[in-house]
């Protein structure tokens, strides 16, 4: 784990003042004010095309304010971004690309490298440890386009593990995943934050959100942010997915039609 970023302000990870989100004319998130905390797993929930995935973007420097401020770890989140990992839901490589899961996972290591500079002892020990906490120490030699979509986003997180970082960023790590993939994703979400990195995630399941120390819900804006039992109110679900949203609250995962579930089936269950 990286030394703790000097000047990290407040102490959050990311405090926003009446920020507003934009793609172009398209507004992804209308006014909001949050903070999100140091130290700590944060959930990101709400319908599809709520915003969550381009509050990742906005802390990972990749979408800049349209309005308002955002800061991260104290700073800009062009000054942060060397201490965030992001993680996206998926990767689309070209068609027969011959990149391994150690080559991928090393990839984590080359915005510490830049461009010239050789792999240290260091560097090889952060690789392997990667590889290593996602169990996929067997699968080192093989291409990515053999593996399952389980085993592919295990590597992806190992690469995220892989790179410096203080913050872990991840975009919907467990839907869909095999049960081996999501058990073992999951562990490794809470056991970043006993190391003092701060993780957040978006997620459509209410048990995951229930599970985080802090929680973001989301409709086109931050409908309410706190912990998750002052967050999580049956008021605040309906202002967010709606009054006919609720009935999948028994298995923890609230219905969207963008994202639709086998009956009894959570998402991260499935064969992946």
């Amino acid at each position: 784990m990286s030394t703790p970023a000097a000047g990290r302000g407040d102490g959050t990870v990311a405090r926003a003042t009446d920020l507003v989100l934009r793609y172009g004319e398209h507004t992804a998130m209308r006014a909001s004010s949050f903070t999100i905390p140091l130290g700590a797993v944060t959930a990101v929930i709400g319908p599809n095309g709520s915003g969550k995935s381009t509050v990742l973007n906005a802390i990972a420097g990749l979408v800049e304010p349209s309005a308002g401020s955002l800061q991260v770890l104290g700073r800009t989140p062009l000054e942060a971004r060397r201490h965030v990992s992001y993680v996206l839901q998926s990767v689309t490589l070209p068609v027969g690309t011959p990149l391994t899961v150690a080559e991928a996972v090393g990839m984590g290591r080359y915005p510490n490298l830049g461009l010239w500079r050789r792999r240290s002892d260091k560097d090889r020990r952060r690789v392997a440890s990667a590889i290593d906490q996602l169990d996929i120490a067997d699968l080192a030699r093989r291409h990515l386009s053999e593996l399952s979509g389980g085993q592919r986003q295990r590597v992806y997180v190992a690469q995220g593990l892989a790179q410096s970082h203080e913050v872990l960023l991840l975009d919907e790590p467990l839907t869909g995943l095999d049960l081996v993939s999501a058990r073992t994703i999951d562990r490794i979400i809470h056991s970043e934050r006993l190391r003092g990195c701060s993780v957040v995630l978006t997620t459509h399941d209410l048990d995951e959100a229930r599970a985080a120390d802090h929680v973001l819900l989301m409709n086109g804006r931050v409908v309410a942010s706190g912990p998750p039992e002052q967050v999580l109110t049956t008021a605040n679900l309906e202002t967010a997915y709606g009054l006919g949203a609720l009935h999948g609250l028994s298995v923890g995962f609230v219905d969207d039609p963008a994202h639709p579930r086998e009956p009894g089936v959570r998402p991260e269950h499935r064969e992946g």
